[in-house]
């Protein structure tokens, strides 16, 4: 018993200490200081809230470890398998079957092939089943000021995570996503979830991590923007000679000839001609030998979803796959 009261009085005493004496707040880094007062200028937040939420988010090294070490660097023989595998095709015909009349649906007022909205979202999250685990807010913070190869572009995505959290009354510290700050099941970055996503299943709001229809959209629509253009071939298998071909490598910009100009450099389409539209070359490496297709249009729209050749082309094959497993099962 004595004990016990000992215990007490020490934590009374503890107590009072604490009541009495205030902890020093460490002083906020300059450049997140300056961050915040843009914030407040620009947009009316409230700069002892912001410096409060701000003080809440954790720097992940893990995060700067894995946006270092991107899988899409992979070669093509290595990444190709994590993507278009047979489950995730299954996995794909049965998210068709699911979504039909809203993949139709978005199909017909967008364009947009039902294979494609498919293996967009079956690429970015095996179908919702894998939207990440990293609180966004700590992903973004972690990038825009730690990461200084692209901290301008994770800075400005902070920006738009703020705003998109105030406009949508988000918690701005509960919502979780992948480690480069993407978020829900198209995996759209916050400038894109502002500018692009919908509600496509009309209930009053756009929620990209719990409504399939809402991604289902959001991404049809983001495709459009970029100037998807229905009917028309993504990519066409083609041979290379020579060695002037590289200059017409795909470099990431919208550097596209015409066929007769690739064919002056060495690159002759495989098969049947696909007609005259200007392409780019796509160069994937293989185990034992590179291989090399024509991409058109199409296929520089979807690298604006990720500038990564193997992540364009790992849609392209796990749709064409999708839509050919499916077809299958109705026959």
């Amino acid at each position: 018993m004595r004990f016990l009261m000992y215990m007490l009085g020490l934590l009374a005493l503890a107590g009072c200490a604490s009541a009495s004496t205030t902890a020093p707040v460490a002083p906020m880094r300059p450049d997140i200081e300056a961050f915040i007062a843009e914030m407040v200028e620009r947009h009316g937040f409230g700069r002892a809230e912001l410096e409060g939420t701000l003080r809440m988010a954790q720097f992940q090294p893990a995060i700067i470890k894995a946006i270092s070490q991107p899988a899409t660097a992979k070669p093509w023989y290595e990444f190709r398998p994590l993507l278009v595998s047979p489950q995730r095709v299954a996995d794909g015909v049965a998210f068709w079957n699911n979504h039909a009349a809203t993949l139709e649906r978005a199909r017909r007022e967008f364009g947009i092939p039902e294979e494609i909205v498919a293996a967009v979202i079956g690429v970015e999250t095996n179908y919702g089943m894998q939207s990440g685990r990293h609180r966004i807010l700590d992903a973004l913070t972690t990038l825009a000021f730690d990461y200084p190869k692209r901290a301008g572009f994770f800075r400005a995505e902070l920006e738009q995570y703020l705003l998109l959290s105030r406009e949508q009354g988000m918690d701005v510290l509960g919502v979780r996503g992948s480690h480069a700050g993407a978020i829900g099941i198209p995996q759209f970055m916050p400038s894109s979830y502002r500018r692009y996503a919908i509600d496509f299943d009309s209930d009053g709001k756009v929620d990209l991590s719990g409504s399939p229809a809402d991604a289902i959209g959001s991404v049809a629509n983001y495709l459009k923007s970029y100037g998807w253009e229905a009917g028309q071939a993504a990519v066409f298998p083609a041979l290379v000679n020579g060695t002037d071909y590289r200059g017409a490598l795909f470099t990431g910009t919208k550097s596209f000839y015409p066929l007769s100009e690739l064919r002056e450099r060495g690159v002759i389409p495989y098969g049947e001609s696909p007609g005259n539209l200007p392409a780019t070359l796509i160069e994937l490496e293989n185990d034992g030998g590179n291989e090399y297709w024509l991409g058109f249009n199409n296929f520089f729209v979807i690298t604006r979803y990720n500038r990564s050749v193997n992540y364009a082309m790992s849609v392209l094959q796990l749709a064409d796959e999708i839509r050919a497993a499916r077809n299958s099962n109705f026959q």
